[in-house]
């Protein structure tokens, strides 16, 4: 499927949709309209529209969407009709927790290693993978087709590595580091600043009970 330039704001839309209607698939729903996805999602139908227009509509006057079919659409605009290996550097207890996540492997998302310089953490397992040692990062990123490492490290040791993760044609970097990385253009970088959610929470609790 063929699509223009598509904004951040629809992009992030995405992955709720798809969540949504993978539990409408679960449900046993067949099809379903804008207006009916609009209250369970409490997002407008005219914005649900507007959307999935982005890539062509899916829907049909007077029908709807076929639950399946949409899913799946959108599954692959997103990316997971792909496999992609990813490695998690850091086996803190961040790192060990996104490394237990076993919905990663449900959309696609094979955790292949875990690395951290610690030697006391180094050879123990996460759900049956070995944490090994930084030394071995490199051969091993090369050595395994790994798309996407995930940082759960301070940042200064996220900015000395992040160099060689280029070099090693790391695709697409996760980063929990508390630090914006410098990388070249071809290098996607999602960052997770969780101590930004819990302030935002905060405003919002803040304003609410001003309000109120």
């Amino acid at each position: 499927m063929e699509t223009r330039e598509i904004s951040q704001a629809v992009i992030s839309r995405l992955p709720r949709y798809y969540r949504y209607l993978g539990e409408l698939k679960d449900e046993g729903i067949e099809r379903i309209s804008s207006q009916e996805l609009s209250e369970r999602m409490n997002v407008t139908a005219s914005q649900i529209r507007q959307d999935f227009n982005n890539f062509g509509g899916f829907g049909q006057q007077g029908y709807g969407y076929n639950v399946d079919y949409l899913y799946k659409e959108i599954g692959k605009i997103l990316g997971l009709d792909q496999k992609h290996n990813f490695i998690i550097i850091g086996a803190g207890n961040l790192g060990r927790a996104l490394g237990n996540y076993l919905n990663f492997e449900k959309r696609g998302f094979i955790f292949k290693g875990m690395f951290d310089n610690n030697d006391e953490v180094v050879g123990k397992e996460v759900r049956g993978v070995k944490v090994m040692p930084m030394d071995n990062l490199d051969e091993f990123i090369r050595a395994n087709n790994i798309d996407i490492v995930v940082l759960t490290i301070p940042k200064n040791s996220a900015l000395n590595i992040i160099d060689n993760l280029v070099e090693d044609g790391v695709k697409a970097i996760w980063n929990f580091a508390h630090v914006d990385l410098d990388v070249p253009e071809g290098v996607i970088v999602e960052n997770v600043h969780l101590s930004d959610s819990l302030m935002k929470l905060s405003y919002n609790i803040s304003r609410y009970s001003k309000e109120h």
